[in-house]
């Protein structure tokens, strides 16, 4: 059985038998986890390791863990700094800045890998305008070509831990105030604005060999009258045609309020993948997530597959043998202190 192109949720630390008739559905093709999800590491490499033994080939199992406010998983991991910190590093000492970012970026992938999570939506390549809520220092900086540099050593990192990694919110997220989670935000600048600034760090990193990119929940009414993730001319003709990108696109999660301008939750996975991307996410939100894999039962797309399959973590140590290992130990010291006031967590 191929994977299909639908991720979505489930309720607790366990899989229950709903859980399993709905993830061996054909349209499934991956499961995204949350903080509900997590009570200890040990149970959480069980839960795992039971997503993955439904089906052949396995589910993509994957999570938000960038540290600071959105870090899914914190009992038994270590606490990751914003990425914002990084770039304050980087005014300080470029180099130091960089270490550190590679550092994280495989810190946060290895300790993923160690209970088998193949991927974190991870790293954030929007850009620090100081005026989006929601972003904020979710940001590496709010310099496009310093945002790259960071991110390509954050992204070093992760493959050095066996985890691919997702760049968002294309094609930028950061010069709107709006949540996309609570409404649809909308971005009056021209296109060539857009090009110039939030557009370089993901053309970068797609040099760089960027295995997948997350869309964004965003109007530009100046460019297309479709939000990103349902605009064809964003997905194909700029992120495919024009910057050359061949990983996979995800959708940002169907059941914010961003995504609400599509229609029902059916139309709006749909509509994603007739835009162009590869998998579409609907979260914490069972019934419209079953009723948009019972429309998919018959699509298909073997290009898409390829592409899903090729996220599957790597093999890496467990997390006994991590933590005896000097390297984890090392990172943890570096990462340690490095968000001076801890935020309260953002479990979206």
């Amino acid at each position: 059985m191929t994977l299909g192109p639908l991720m979505l949720d489930i309720a607790g630390p366990e899989l229950t038998q709903e859980d399993r008739e709905l993830l061996q559905h054909p349209a499934v093709g991956g499961v995204i986890l949350f903080t509900r999800n997590a009570h200890s590491p040990q149970q959480l490499r069980d839960l795992v390791a039971a997503i993955h033994g439904l089906r052949n080939p396995q589910l993509l199992v994957a999570v938000d863990q960038e540290g600071g406010r959105v870090q899914r998983f914190r009992d038994g991991f270590t606490r990751l700094p914003p990425l914002a910190c990084l770039g304050e590093r980087y005014g300080q000492d470029r180099g130091r800045a960089k270490h550190l970012a590679q550092v994280t970026g495989w810190l946060m992938a290895a300790e993923l890998r160690a209970v088998g999570v193949d991927i974190s939506f991870a790293p954030v390549l929007d850009l620090d305008y100081g005026v989006s809520t929601i972003i904020g220092n979710r940001a590496l900086h709010q310099r496009p070509e310093i945002v790259a540099e960071l991110a390509q050593a954050y992204q070093s990192g992760m493959h050095d831990a066996g985890m691919a990694a997702t760049g968002k919110h294309f094609p930028g997220h950061g010069a709107v105030a709006a949540d996309s989670h609570l409404e649809l935000p909308t971005d009056p600048r021209s296109y060539e604005d857009i090009a110039q600034w939030d557009m370089v760090p993901f053309e970068r990193m797609i040099h760089y060999g960027l295995p997948a990119v997350m869309m964004a929940h965003i109007v530009y009414p100046l460019v297309d009258a479709n939000p990103a993730g349902f605009s064809r001319f964003w997905t194909k003709g700029v992120l495919r045609d024009q910057l050359g990108f061949q990983g996979l696109i995800f959708s940002d999660d169907l059941n914010m309020a961003g995504a609400a301008v599509a229609g029902e939750h059916v139309d709006r996975a749909r509509l994603s993948l007739e835009a162009g991307c590869d998998m579409v996410l609907v979260c914490n939100a069972r019934e419209p997530a079953a009723a948009v894999a019972e429309a998919l039962s018959g699509y298909t797309n073997p290009v898409s597959h390829t592409r899903i399959a090729r996220l599957h973590g790597h093999p890496a140590p467990d997390l006994q043998q991590l933590h005896a290992d000097p390297r984890w130990k090392q990172a943890v010291m570096a990462v340690t202190g490095c968000e001076a006031a801890p935020e309260l967590d953002l479990d979206l």
